[in-house]
């Protein structure tokens, strides 16, 4: 079983509880795997994700026919297949015991890692496509000393360079983990290695948020204060420079062991912590962008815990605006539980756990593109854990992928019932597409394209993307290239219309959005030599070179 590091596990602190939540009776709830050992065993983090087919692909930890782990398919109704037994090859240097769960990327292949196993045992990256294809691309602890980190225990997540990018938690030069970026093909490369003071474990999925840089969070690590070092959140750019957002302090008034981010449209990022907080079973929190925390909940604020505790993932947030995880103990039987909480921090419990349908929740929510809720339970019915679904009544939708790119940049949708699609919209700019069947739409954003939902009409209706989807402004050209405080600049572009601030040095700038292609700003007191910035709802464009301020 997988090795916890300090943060995971909980200070109780005791103190008076007066939040409350409330009990939801209005979902549909259903067991659809009891793993028995011989299909897998032990689903652990983030375990599922949807695939262009319309299934769903994830792991196991262990069991499958050499007991080291499997990959699996799974669909709608429940029908599992097995695509992939690790330790298949000798001295299993194709992996073992894989924790996380995988992605998909844009070239329809699944990625993932091992947690251990591979060429010298301490974890590997893997791809797998839908057949069962299997190939190991990457084996940790390559180099002496292992600089290139060791036991990665989450997802990958893929940017829109195409690249994808990772955590250990384990090794690297420093000896607290690292970040890496790998290719489709296998290109590796060591970005980051945690000092401790900085963060250490990480041990949740990177996301990528509109202005390109990724985000994440360190099990451990940073303020060494209460009962040791509690975690950290950090923002890193795709070529390695890592900021430190919020050093996670413990005590009844912070979190401990945070468990990965997700941003939600309103710009701000939520999350979960595993300890502390006003009862010292973990929290749920808000962040914003430039690193200030506000504690939303603290679990356990009812007597026996029935509201929860202890949630170890993270938080995915649906249509509706509100947020849904699970928490691997309390809640109603005491066995952990599914919910829901609003972003003011109203919490719903939507499920209990009675160990017959389940026990000790790992992997958080997935929310399929038919509004259902589907995720894993570590252990209960035959002892090897669940795969369940959670209806909550909420209607389809698509999802894109990526969530933001500029004019002419490929999108993928994913949906139910996209055959016979008649129209895409990105705002309310149509765009050509692809049905390339009843799941999987492919398109390309189009000129004039506006920051907002994604629309498709189906027959059976239209369909809104589940997030905006953020077209990234682009500056081509400026004329003229130099000049004095009040001098006017023509600003030449692509998804200017929507612009809300221009920049000269990193100083703003009085301007006129005058078009789609192009906006007129006017040189500000204090304006430096450098790149002309623009900001729109979609995100920063920025131009090549730099305009020169003269006297």
């Amino acid at each position: 079983m997988k090795k916890f590091t300090l943060a995971k596990i909980v200070c109780i602190v005791s103190v008076f509880c007066a939040a409350s939540a409330i009990t939801s009776t209005a979902q549909t709830f259903n067991t659809l795997v009891s793993f028995d050992g011989t299909d897998g065993a032990y689903p652990y983090y983030e375990s599922f994700v949807q695939g262009t087919d319309g299934n769903y692909y994830g792991t196991t930890s262990g069991g499958g026919q050499y007991n080291a782990g499997t990959v699996f398919k799974i669909t709608a109704s429940g029908d599992l297949t097995t695509l992939y037994n690790f330790c298949s090859q000798t001295n299993c240097t194709d992996g073992e015991e894989p924790y996380a769960g995988m992605i998909q990327a844009t070239n329809g292949n699944f990625y993932g890692t091992t947690y251990v196993g591979g060429a010298y045992g301490w974890g590997t990256v893997f791809e797998i496509n839908s057949a069962g294809k299997f190939k190991t691309l990457y084996s940790f602890c390559a180099q002496t000393g292992c600089p290139d980190g060791k036991f990665p225990a989450a997802p990958m997540v893929q940017a829109t360079n195409g690249n994808l990018y990772g955590t250990t938690s384990d090794a690297g030069t420093n000896g607290f983990g690292t970040v890496f970026v790998i290719s489709p093909e296998g290109k590796f490369t060591t970005l980051f290695s945690f000092n401790d003071t900085d963060g250490a474990a990480p041990e949740s999925a990177l996301i990528q948020a509109p202005n390109g840089a990724l985000y994440g969070t360190a099990n451990s690590g940073g303020l060494d204060t209460c009962c040791g070092p509690h975690g950290t959140v950090f923002k890193i750019t795709t070529s390695g420079k890592l900021t430190t957002l919020h050093e996670f302090a413990g005590g009844t008034a912070d979190g401990s062991g945070p468990n990965g981010l997700v941003q939600a449209d309103n710009g701000n990022f939520y999350g979960t912590t595993s300890g502390a907080g006003a009862n010292g079973r973990g929290t749920v929190f808000k962040m914003t962008a430039s690193g200030t925390l506000t504690i939303l909940y603290s679990f356990c604020s009812e007597t026996n815990c029935t509201d929860g505790a202890n949630p170890d993932a993270g938080l995915v947030q649906a249509p509706n605006g509100n947020f849904y995880g699970t928490t691997t103990s309390g809640g109603p039987n005491g066995y952990g539980e599914a919910f829901e909480i609003t972003p003011g921090g109203k919490l719903t419990v939507l499920h209990g756990f009675d160990s017959t349908d389940g026990e000790d929740p790992r992997g958080g929510l997935m929310q399929a593109t038919s509004g259902t809720f589907y995720g894993t339970t570590t252990t209960g019915a035959n002892g090897s854990g669940t795969i369940f679904s959670l209806s909550m009544g909420l209607g389809p939708f698509v999802e894109t992928i990526f969530a933001s790119g500029k004019v002419g940049a490929p999108v993928i949708i994913l949906g139910n019932n996209l055959t016979g699609t008649t129209d895409v919209t990105f705002g309310d700019t149509a765009a050509a597409f692809t049905v390339v069947s009843s799941s999987e739409i492919t398109t390309t954003v189009p000129a004039g394209a506006t920051t907002g939902t994604v629309t498709v009409a189906t027959p059976g209706g239209t369909l809104d993307s589940n997030v905006i989807f953020r077209v990234t402004p682009q500056v081509n050209s400026f004329t003229p290239t130099s000049g004095a405080v009040g001098t006017v600049v023509t600003i030449t572009g692509v998804s200017l219309k929507q612009t809300t601030a221009v920049t000269f040095g990193g100083v703003k700038a009085s301007y006129t959005a005058d078009s789609d292609t192009q906006v007129t700003a006017t040189v500000p007191t204090g304006a430096e030599t450098g790149e002309i910035g623009v900001a729109t709802a979609g995100g920063i464009g920025a131009s090549v070179t730099s305009f020169t301020v003269t006297e």
